[in-house]
């Protein structure tokens, strides 16, 4: 699908003849020539538009672009949604309107698990999501939302930008005509809502939970029956019994949510996404056809976004987390070491298991897993021991 573009409409000159009497030869000849240049002009014009009628506008002044954005998030969704808005805005702004995207939220124009392939093909020019939705057509993609046990937002960002990892993201999207950008974080996530305690690794089994992604794998494997739904559907979902748990994102989205009000306990840390990385998608036509500057405009404010989403997370979380013990009465746990044990273990051999998928999967995970090996030392020499101490 061609991004619709607009044109500035030519401006036309008219001159105030001049008193005949006053004229030259000379001035008259000029006049003529003047005069039958301008009506060439117009007739070649005329005659184009009326024997190209399917192409291209042509431009006089700069263009415009005009696209649409896909989320897999409910519009108004603090975070998420919010920021996938102040993408589009971020980037109208910057390009003085010369590129201007409409926003829609999951079951807008496409239901939420739809997003990737809408861009695919064309249908929208830009999405935004998290990359553990698409495991089922992409493996790899999975390491591009979050890993259990792994990477933090700071050392996600770091493997990206300075690692390799976006290159991998990249390549592994270019069959489906899709690139992408990171484009927030949302910091280390929360254990998720739970309809009983979980005391040892054996209260998990034949629990029904909502969990996407590698963490969902983990929980299968400790046998969890896993159901993956979109966000919009999950406080009617824990609060009839379709699930007995579920993982959204932290304390500022699960108030929004009211799954305070739908589940008795809420446990702590999010062992299986420390550092869920936000994407955006990109039509590869519709990206060929921006201008460098557009191009830089939309890399440029999809790396202002993903910082400026994991700081509003950052204030946010704890500003809500005092409003669920304090004002909700939430019963705040962490969860047992021995069930945080047994869900490290089984994520090393998910993870293992997952990297002898296919090709891709292999490589990405041997980046992955030597940035995370290389950073951890440094993580643990500086921002570890300093919390320690603080």
């Amino acid at each position: 699908m061609h991004p619709r573009q607009t044109k500035k409409p030519a401006a036309t000159a008219s001159a105030a003849a001049p008193d005949e009497q006053r004229l030259t030869a000379s001035d008259n000849s000029r006049r003529r020539l003047l005069q039958n240049a301008a009506m060439l002009g117009g007739a070649a014009i005329l005659t184009a538009c009326g024997q190209q009628a399917d192409a291209p506008a042509v431009h006089t002044g700069k263009q415009s672009w005009h696209w649409k954005m896909v989320t897999t998030w409910p519009r108004d969704l603090p975070g998420v949604g919010s920021g996938a808005q102040r993408l589009v805005d971020h980037i109208r702004e910057m390009s003085n309107g010369r590129l201007d995207i409409k926003l829609y939220g999951s079951g807008e124009l496409v239901p939420a698990f739809e997003v990737f392939d809408t861009v695919s093909s064309g249908t929208a020019e830009m999405g935004h999501g998290a990359a553990y939705y698409w495991k089922g057509k992409i493996p790899a993609s999975q390491f591009f939302g979050s890993v259990p046990f792994g990477m933090t937002a700071g050392e996600t960002t770091s493997w990206l930008y300075y690692g390799g990892g976006l290159a991998l993201w990249n390549r592994i999207y270019q069959p489906h005509h899709v690139r992408a950008f990171p484009a927030g974080n949302t910091g280390v996530q929360m254990g998720g809502w739970y309809n009983r305690p979980i005391n040892t690794a054996a209260d998990l089994h034949g629990l029904k939970i909502r969990i996407p992604g590698l963490g969902g794998e983990v929980m299968r494997r400790l046998g969890a029956n896993v159901i993956n739904i979109p966000g919009s559907e999950i406080f009617t979902a824990l609060s009839t019994g379709v699930i007995d748990a579920t993982e959204w994102i932290g304390p500022w989205n699960d108030l929004t949510f009211g799954l305070h009000q739908a589940a008795d306990y809420y446990y702590y840390p999010g062992w299986q996404e420390p550092g869920s990385t936000l994407e955006c998608l990109i039509n590869q036509q519709a990206w060929n056809s921006l201008p460098a500057d557009l191009q830089a405009i939309v890399r440029i404010a999809c790396q202002s976004i993903t910082l400026d989403i994991h700081a509003e997370y950052t204030s946010r979380n704890q500003q809500a987390l005092q409003t669920l013990v304090h004002e909700h009465g939430v019963q705040l746990r962490q969860f047992p070491d021995q069930v945080l044990a047994e869900l490290r273990t089984t994520s090393a051999q998910v993870l293992e298991e997952i990297s002898h998928s296919d090709a891709d999967t292999a490589e990405i995970y041997a980046s992955y897993m030597q940035f995370l090996r290389s950073v951890r030392d440094w993580t643990a020499k500086s921002e570890q021991v300093y919390l320690q101490i603080r």
